[in-house]
């Protein structure tokens, strides 16, 4: 079901229809584990060596494993064409399971083996320990000026929720320097407007110590990579965002770039992350220490300071790695220097198992600079772990009720949250987040995105239990249950999409307001293509968001495929970015009994080797392609002549890599190649980063097809 709604650009129209049953969604609920194999996919054994005597390339290539996709049968997912849809709810749960790469049922993950540190829960608990005046933070929380109060501080009126429940957002629009075109939103009074500093003084800051002495060594490395010398600590672009961070508003990037700007960003958010959590410690433990002294019987209330549980930001990313660096820079942060190390818990375990092994990847793999910045390091996607932070100490591992920061995975988050009806559930630790942050929110995409709708849903909700907290202390908005009313979310992605655009509309309700990034593309990944070749996008009409996914294939099936049954049109490679449309598709290519092979994110090595051997030697006529796989797999598939893009990619230069496959094969046909492009008017966002801007405004205006032809010199 996640996938069913990512066939639109259009913003607007996929917001209120991404999750509305088409006629389409019970063909896909068809989708059953089938006990018999296909004959393709099941050959003997020997088929696999056989594999292997292709090209050198095919077999190094073949060697590596990355992804959560390898280990299942592309068969087991079948869909016989005869079944019927009936028993709705069994259907969507298999729908749910067969989508993504989901890696619940992978041999190298199973069940996680929880360990949490208990040895130390006494030396970081908030209720037992006190910040003395002495250390120089005792009044430092007390500040007017300082964000993190201002925005924690503030007591909304029933009124002002009701409003913020029922009306729509104003929005207006300002111009940076360096994130360029941002959409301010904001349902309450109008807010002051926020401008770019120019120049930032670490001391105007609000810093916590020793965030203040610490961050310009730590961001030193990208302070030198930008040219000109400057007194700043931020380049430009992590000035802007913080100036933004540091407002409290919600904030959705979606111009993260793996290999141009995507440390530089984490570093800016772990600073603001650290920032609040050292603040919301420091109060906290202050206040412990003025209640100690406070006479008896003298009222308590001044001293609300806490949520209804511990865990004050939750950081969603991908892959281990990334929690390794995470860590990584919140150590190197709270380390004045190399006298003053602080003492972290469970270092050991935790560079153990999510560390990586240098010598596990395959040498001599040519891949793009953006799939090695993406997949460096462990790239395993199930992982869950609790951090705690007390004064110059760190605990590695804490229980979720004694943490103040968790890195999560989407699918180990999701299998702590847990489904209705299930046993053993939890997500009362996220009933007080203050911060959320999703990074690389693209990557979800490829993975399975209903575990981030799961987590929107269940975020900031009163929990089911007490879990021994002082009520005493708890701030009156979460006893409220309006937590999520002050919970800030940051959002970064590669590229805008329908669906991460709603998450950001739909679920994110900051009193303090929005703030987007939307530049347009003036040019499209189109100019990246090397190969003289023509381009024809052919328009296809649909009334709505779900009807377009039937619209397309029945548009390909009438119009586009009878152009290509002629055995002249060899060699042509469908790309489909969607795994249902996918199978939709090599049903349909079985019952015509058309000569063609096929590739998923599925589909075994060896059975990879043998498409790829079949389609360059001309034995297929058709290969059936999906975007998961190139996305995890980045081989190049040699022997194309005819391309058809079944529908735009989602990440636009995967149009311009696809394009250039062509030029792997050069044999003197370069006046044959054709490229054919489906697209509809819910296309808009991903057709503008293909074609530009300009030309996207003029082919949705226009309903006839467009012939682009590329000389290579773009």
């Amino acid at each position: 079901q996640s996938e069913d709604s990512d066939k639109s650009s259009a913003e607007s129209d996929s917001e209120t229809e991404v999750e509305q049953v088409s006629g389409y969604h019970k063909l896909l609920a068809t989708l059953k584990t089938s006990p018999e194999s296909e004959s393709e996919e099941e050959d003997d054994e020997t088929e696999s060596e056989e594999a292997e005597e292709s090209e050198a390339e095919m077999d190094s290539e073949g060697s590596q494993e990355t992804g959560e996709a390898e280990g299942r049968e592309e068969d087991k997912n079948d869909v016989p064409e005869e079944e019927e849809a009936t028993d709705t709810a069994q259907q969507m749960l298999s729908q749910e399971q067969a989508d993504g790469t989901d890696t619940s049922c992978h041999p190298r993950h199973g069940v996680i083996e929880e360990f949490t540190d208990v040895k130390h829960e006494s030396e970081f608990s908030l209720e037992t320990n006190f910040l003395e005046e002495e250390s120089g933070d005792f009044n430092a929380d007390r500040r007017d000026s300082n964000p993190f109060k201002q925005h924690m501080n503030r007591e909304l009126e029933e009124k002002e929720i009701e409003k913020m429940s029922t009306l729509p957002k104003a929005s207006s629009q300002s111009q940076w320097p360096r994130l360029g075109q941002l959409i301010f939103s904001s349902t309450l009074e109008k807010h002051k407007t926020l401008k770019a500093d120019k120049e930032v003084d670490v001391k105007q800051l609000h810093l916590h110590k020793p965030l203040e002495s610490t961050w310009s060594k730590v961001n030193k490395q990208f302070l030198s990579a930008v040219g000109k010398p400057t007194d700043s600590c931020f380049t430009p672009l992590q000035r802007e965002l913080f100036c933004v961070m540091s407002s409290y508003r919600d904030l959705f990037y979606p111009e993260r770039n793996a290999v141009l700007n995507g440390e530089e960003i984490r570093h800016a958010y772990c600073l603001h992350a650290l920032n609040h959590v050292l603040k919301a410690n420091a109060q906290v433990l202050g206040n412990n220490a003025r209640r100690r002294e406070r006479k008896p019987g003298t009222g308590t209330d001044e001293h609300r300071d806490q949520g209804l549980t511990r865990p004050k930001v939750l950081m969603i990313v991908p892959f281990r790695e990334c929690a390794l660096r995470i860590v990584h820079i919140f150590i190197s942060l709270l380390e004045v220097n190399d006298k003053k190390k602080i003492n972290v818990s469970n270092k050991k375990r935790f560079k153990g198992e999510f560390g990586s092994d240098p010598e596990e990847k395959p040498p001599n793999l040519k891949r793009p600079e953006d799939y090695e910045a993406v997949f460096a390091g462990n790239i395993d996607d199930h992982f869950r772990i609790g951090v705690a932070i007390l004064q110059r100490s760190m605990r590695l591992y804490a229980p979720f009720y004694s943490s103040d920061i968790i890195i999560a995975s989407p699918l180990g988050i999701r299998t702590v949250i847990g489904a209705e009806g299930e046993k053993k559930r939890d997500f009362d630790f996220l009933s007080s987040v203050e911060i959320l942050i999703i990074d690389q929110a693209d990557i979800y995409l490829m993975q399975n995105w209903e575990h981030v709708l799961h987590l929107m849903k269940h975020i900031n909700l009163l929990p089911l239990d007490s879990h021994g907290v002082d009520f005493s202390r708890v701030r009156m908005l979460n006893l409220n249950n309006w937590s999520k009313f002050y919970r800030q979310t940051l959002l970064f992605s590669a590229l805008q999409d329908p669906q991460i655009n709603s998450v950001f509309n739909k679920h994110c309700f900051n009193y303090a307001g929005q703030v987007a990034v939307r530049n347009v593309p003036l040019t499209g990944s189109i100019s990246h293509v090397l190969v003289q070749l023509p381009h024809v996008f052919r328009r296809l009409e649909a009334d709505s968001v779900t009807s377009v996914i039937d619209a397309r294939f029945q548009f390909f099936i009438d119009k586009v495929l009878p152009e290509y049954r002629d055995a002249i049109m060899s060699h042509t490679l469908v790309y489909v970015p969607s795994y249902f449309d996918y199978v939709r598709l090599r049903n349909y290519f079985k019952k015509e009994d058309l000569n063609f092979t096929h590739i998923c994110e599925y589909t075994k090595k060896a059975a990879v080797c043998r498409a790829r051997r079949f389609f360059l030697k001309g034995e297929k006529q058709f290969l059936l392609f999906t975007e998961r796989f190139h996305f995890y797999k980045r081989y190049t598939i040699k022997g194309i002549r005819n391309l058809i893009f079944y529908e735009l990619p989602t990440y636009s230069h995967f149009y311009s890599e696809i394009c250039n496959m062509l030029k792997a094969t050069d044999n003197g046909v370069d006046a044959t190649w054709t490229c054919t492009v489906l697209y509809s008017k819910y296309d808009a966002q991903k057709l503008a980063a293909v074609v530009g801007i300009d030309r996207t405004a003029q082919m949705l205006q226009s309903k006839k097809n467009v012939h682009l032809f590329v000389t290579g010199e773009n």
